[in-house]
């Protein structure tokens, strides 16, 4: 039996940067009761930035919450269940333009979520990009020097649907999110979105302070070029209220 519905929203042309990574960084962040999920013996993070756009919160529409920007980092696990093998994400951290946004991610599900000043240009259209084809997330670190930091991708062609055992179907194909609790324990929300659609990508960018925003452990991985870079078309989504483990 399905958990009521949490939040209902559009999550709409996300840019995903993926790198391979040594699952050692990874394992003392793995939510208890799930593994690692690998690719053809791969381990992967994803810096992934895309739009949130009419949200609600337990069927409520939020005045100026409703479209926003995210940027976050993620790692992919997985668990056996009843029904079979659960693929899902677990998040490193999460940043929105909003610091309301923020709390409600951090009490509900206790997800590093945190507030920036954010931008995006995306200039999406109907299964196609305007003549540049770039696509931009940023936000600005409050400490220091306000630093700026950004993923930014050229995407080319038009959006076509997922190849079976791609790298890509692997990235987007997972459809559970997986939140560690204070105590230990692990939260299980269950997100709803057909499969998408995705642009190859040309050029690709991430210029961010890793180790300020995410950690030193992280640092290698994200400095360097990733495996693949992709930009998914997006979809209604639902995301279910979590069920603790």
């Amino acid at each position: 039996m399905k958990s009521k519905e949490f939040l209902t929203a559009e999550w709409r042309a996300l840019a995903m940067l993926n790198y391979e990574i040594d699952p050692a960084i990874l394992l003392p962040l793995v939510p208890r009761g799930t593994e690692l999920d690998q690719w053809q013996g791969k381990t992967f993070v994803s810096e992934v930035g895309f739009l949130f756009l009419n949200t609600r919160v337990a069927g409520m529409a939020i005045p100026f919450h409703r479209n926003f920007e995210e940027i976050n980092l993620r790692f992919y696990v997985r668990r056996k269940a009843d029904d079979g093998w659960r693929r899902g994400v677990v998040f490193v951290k999460e940043i929105v333009p909003r610091l309301a946004i923020a709390a409600v991610a951090r009490v509900a599900y206790n997800e590093n979520y945190v507030a920036r000043r954010m931008w995006h240009g995306t200039d999406l259209g109907e299964n196609s990009f305007t003549k540049s084809g770039l696509v931009e997330y940023g936000w600005l670190e409050k400490a220091g020097n306000q630093s700026r930091n950004f993923l930014r991708v050229r995407v080319t062609g038009t959006a076509q649907p997922l190849v079976a055992g791609s790298e890509e179907e692997f990235i987007t194909e997972h459809y559970w999110g997986y939140a560690r609790q204070r105590d230990g324990g692990t939260v299980e929300y269950q997100v709803e979105h057909p499969s998408w659609n995705v642009w190859q990508v040309s050029e690709a960018e991430f210029e961010c302070d890793v180790a300020r925003v995410y950690g030193e452990p992280f640092a290698d991985a994200l400095r360097a070029q990733p495996s693949s870079a992709f930009v998914a078309d997006g979809s209604p989504i639902i995301v279910r209220k979590g069920v603790r483990l």
